[in-house]
């Protein structure tokens, strides 16, 4: 009777303060529930000056009953009783907002009868972006051929801006493909790698603004500039910082260069393999990271690279996030004078901080609550206990609420919701369990009964009760058959619920699997057969290492025959070795016999490659022995890739055959300062494996070039040059940076070379000067390829002559004759080569008419040393002045005396009349009206057009 009086008294005390918390109501266990958000306000970045407008903040909740919301601003109540404000349903609408009055933290709470839980903050900031100031900028000099950069010096803004840059006039803006210009997201200023002569004009730098609501841009004054002078060739890197970076979001690392030539850059991942989702941005000035990973950290370090050398600069990646749940609270009922321990646990970087709320307000450890960091313990709950819970994980990259409602319980023993099972069915000489979980508050005990018979823990059914009142019967007979009922009793009242017990002939394998041992790709039946009782169903599943298989797939390699529980399994491949296990089961029980299958195969791809030991031509392999799939490795095969090929191909190798036992080999023949990667691949008497995973890119060392420069030749150009010419040696052969050429050179039958460098790699030729160089003078070259690790060999010696002067005698005996009213002949006495000034070329003809002057000539050139040549394309009827030249490749020598010639007249304009024909055996006679020359044309000569296979097609042409 104390008890139960403590407990009355208790209710109504509690009953009192729920009513007095939540307006005179209380929540209703089974009807009502707390609320819960379904949408949240989001922060929000309003332009500054838009006073028209209206913020609006978004909070709606599901709840029973309907939800009341109220709202905060930096932690003190909005006052919703001003016209500014207003609150659709949840949602909280400002008008006319304003920097100073409205800017803040806001949250949104939810209420009613069953508690308060208060949302995540939303920020509300206003957005702004002021002009550049007036002045203007002094004017800057760039030296031709050297890097610079022009400052943006943004006005005051918020949030971040985007930066462009155009010259002269809008929109002329700087394309981004240019890769001489660099435009920087983080500062804003615009790069330039190298500068050229036409690079004089005026830059202007444009800032844009992007908010939800509204752009804005705005653009700097002038910065002019202007380039002078050329500079020696430089290679610089001029900026890269350490960024800190969250989880999930898209990051940028800038770099860029000055150099001349106009360097490129390219990315590498310092302590790791460079993420694939880099794309083609390892190859430029902007690296881009989208969707961040923690595998992501790291040192990353730009290369700008040009012919005149390299510079790098490295920076690290700082992965953080934002906290993220990994373990939270959900809701719960709890009976009273029980215990409660949630637990919130958050993941993020730097690692979250965890607090609680209750019903909207902090909870701290004091009387039976306590509070333990990610943990939440309420000791002999009370019915006050009851509300909406939320814990909250923040660090400074954001925060999460996590929210469930706790309900305390007081309640007399009830089946409705949870009664014992009617029908029981069990197997005979096999086991069963039979529940009872009844709805009541506190605890209650529990005891069985058969019948009239109270069951206890005696030998037979040992042991009948566990202590959460479930019922067990082992080795079950017939005997065992009959009604079963649950009794369930505490302070509060008492209740039972009753079972049937029925007894089944037990279900047993008669044919189990047999183990089996297949090569891959062959077919394979696992038998299976099982009996089981008459009046129940019987049904097989198969099971794979314990997870079970598809048999419904028809497009699988499983497939069950009909009538048995037999498995065929089609093509067996190396992932469908292992235990496989048949189950036959029926409602009440089930029986399975397990197998093991082997399938032999390839070998599977070895592991933990890694290269050592790098040299110029050569590196080491290490690598671990993947799995032989039942068939021993016979041998390994090393594939290896560069930028200068993306196929895999194989490699060289010291030992040339790599045995089935090793675990390291060396590569060789590589090309020096070339990056490579690597993939081993092991095979056996069943075939090849899959490769291994790629190793690190690796570069091997620098090296001294170890060919030399083709295609050596030359000749021609301007008088007093020895011009010599060479195909550029590509990047396979460079061997290192800093790469140029050794050009020799002598006149031929003397023995002192001389000796030029050219140090740009992509240099193709060299001009030799000296006033004194005789004409067509032969020179003797040879040319070698160096670097920063030395020299290479000289090519072969070509013979190249300096360049020719032209002919000095020209053509005699000119004869013109006209072929027709279009066309004329000239024909000449040859020029005879005696002199040593060059090599005759050809001859030149000028023509031009009698009324024109000579200047006005038109001209024909041979292609070879023919004293004759033909002139097409003239005036009918009309004098034309000749002359002829000698020429080579320096010019044309002087003319021969010139010669006249008179084209002839055109042939007639007009064709014959009246042309008829008439066959007479083998001949055919044609007939037409004559056609009488003007004065400016030529007497007729007739042509007779006769298609002896279309007889009636017969023309005349007279000319």
């Amino acid at each position: 009777m104390v008890q139960m009086w403590l407990l009355v008294c208790l209710l109504t005390l509690s009953s009192v303060a729920l009513m007095t918390a939540v307006g005179g109501d209380v929540c209703v266990a089974g009807h009502d529930s707390g609320p819960v958000f379904e949408e949240q306000p989001s922060s929000l970045i309003y332009p500054e000056g838009l006073t028209e407008g209206k913020v609006t903040l978004s909070c709606q909740a599901r709840a029973n009953p309907a939800a009341a919301y109220r709202w905060l601003v930096n932690g003190t109540a909005v006052p919703l009783n001003l016209d500014r404000y207003s609150l659709v349903a949840g949602t909280l609408v400002i008008s006319s907002p304003d920097p100073i009055r409205d800017t803040g933290s806001y949250q949104c709470l939810a209420i009613n009868r069953c508690g308060t839980i208060i949302s995540r903050a939303a920020n509300l900031k206003f957005g702004y972006l002021h002009d550049f100031p007036p002045d203007g900028r002094s004017p800057q000099t760039i030296t031709e051929g050297q890097g610079t950069f022009l400052a943006c010096q943004p006005p005051p803004h918020y949030p971040a801006l985007s930066y462009r840059w155009f010259l002269n006039e809008f929109p002329n803006f700087i394309r981004k493909d240019d890769g001489r210009w660099f435009v920087s997201q983080v500062t804003g200023n615009l790069y330039l790698a190298k500068a050229e002569p036409n690079d004089t004009a005026n830059y202007f730098c444009f800032t844009t603004i992007n908010m939800e609501v509204s752009t804005k841009s705005t653009f700097s004054k002038a910065n002019h500039c202007i380039t002078r002078l050329l500079s020696a060739p430089t290679i610089k890197v001029r900026f890269l910082a350490d960024t800190y970076a969250l989880a999930g979001h898209t990051t940028q690392l800038e770099c860029f260069a000055y150099g001349n030539p106009v360097p490129k850059v390219r990315w590498r991942k310092v302590d790791g393999l460079m993420p694939s989702k880099a794309g083609p941005t390892v190859e430029g000035p902007t690296l881009t990271l989208p969707e961040l990973s923690f595998d992501d950290e790291g040192i990353y370090e730009c290369e700008a690279y040009n012919s005149e050398g390299r510079d790098t600069y490295q920076g690290r990646i700082n992965v953080q996030a934002q906290p993220e749940w990994l373990q939270v609270m959900t809701d719960s009922e709890v009976e009273i004078s029980s215990d409660l321990q949630w637990s919130c646990v958050a993941a993020g970087k730097p690692r979250p901080s965890v607090r609680w709320l209750r019903n909207g307000q902090p909870l701290s450890t004091q009387d039976r609550v306590e509070v333990n960091g990610v943990h939440l313990r309420i000791i002999n709950l009370a019915l006050e206990d009851s509300g909406m819970y939320q814990c909250v994980a923040e660090n400074k990259h954001g925060t999460i609420y996590s929210t469930a409602e706790l309900r305390v319980q007081v309640q007399a023993p009830d089946f409705r919701l949870n009664p014992v099972r009617k029908l029981i069915p069990a197997a005979r000489g096999g086991q069963v369990m039979i529940d009872c979980r009844p709805r009541a508050a506190p605890k209650p005990s529990l005891f069985w009964s058969r019948g009239t018979e109270l069951l206890t823990n005696s030998s037979r059914y040992f042991p009948t009760v566990t202590p959460d009142g479930i019922l067990w019967i082992y080795n079950i007979s017939r005997a065992d058959e009959g009604k079963y009922t649950c009794f369930a009793e505490n302070y509060l009242g008492k209740a039972n619920s009753t079972g049937h017990l029925s007894v089944r002939d037990a279900t047993k394998i008669t044919l189990a699997p047999s183990n089996a041992d297949i090569n891959q790709g062959e077919n394979v039946t696992l038998q299976c057969h099982a009996s089981h009782d008459a009046a129940m169903d019987l049904t097989f599943t198969w099971s794979l290492n314990g997870v079970l298989l598809d048999l419904e797939n028809s497009a699988g390699p499983y497939h069950r025959k009909e009538n048995t529980g037999d498995l065929l399994i089609v093509r067996a491949q190396l992932s469908q070795a292992g235990t496989y296990v048949c189950t036959a089961q029926t409602v009440v029980d089930s029986a399975a016999a397990s197998a093991k299958l082997v399938v032999r195969g390839p070998p599977g791809p070895p592991g933990g490659l890694l290269v050592k030991n790098v040299a110029e031509t050569s590196v080491e392999l290490r690598w671990s022995r993947g799995y032989d799939n039942h068939s021993p490795i016979g041998k390994y095969v090393i594939m290896g890739r560069s930028p200068l090929s993306s196929e895999w191909r194989k490699m060289r190798t010291d030992p040339v055959n790599i045995e089935g036992n090793a675990e390291s080999a060396r590569v060789t023949g590589l090309i020096p300062w070339t990056d490579y990667e690597f993939q081993v691949i092991a095979s056996n008497i069943l075939g090849s494996g899959e490769p291994s995973m790629p190793s690190h890119i690796v570069r091997t060392l620098q090296a001294a070039p170890t060919v030399a420069p083709s295609g050596l030749g030359g000749g021609g150009g301007d008088r007093d040059e020895l011009i010599v010419t060479w195909t550029p040696m590509a990047r396979e052969y460079q061997n290192g940076d800093g790469f140029g050429y050794i050009l020799g050179f002598r006149k031929k039958d003397t023995s002192s070379w001389t000796e030029v460098r050219v140090p740009r790699v992509e240099s193709s030729r060299h001009v030799y000067y000296n006033s004194s160089l005789a004409a067509y003078t032969p020179f003797e070259v040879k040319i070698k390829a160096y670097n920063r690790k030395g020299e290479g060999p000289f090519s072969q010696v070509a013979v190249v002559h300096s360049a020719e002067e032209e002919p000095t005698v020209g053509p005699s005996s000119i004869n013109a004759t006209a072929l027709s009213a279009f066309e004329i002949q000239v024909s000449w006495e040859p020029v005879q080569q005696l002199s040593t000034n060059g090599i005759l070329r050809g001859y030149e003809i000028r023509y031009w008419r009698q009324h024109e002057r000579e200047a006005a000539a038109d001209r024909v050139r041979t292609a070879g040393l023919e004293p004759t040549a033909r002139v097409s394309g003239l005036r009918p009827s009309t004098r034309y002045h000749v002359a002829v030249l000698a020429y080579n490749s320096a010019g044309t020598g002087p003319p021969s005396p010139r010669t006249a010639v008179t084209t002839r007249k055109p042939p007639p304009n007009r064709p014959p009349g009246s042309v008829s024909w008439k066959a007479h055996g083998s001949r055919v006679t044609v007939r037409w009206d004559q056609v009488t020359a003007m004065h400016n044309e030529r007497w007729l000569i007739c042509f007779i057009h006769l298609n002896l296979y279309l007889r009636s097609e017969l023309k005349a042409t007279c000319m």
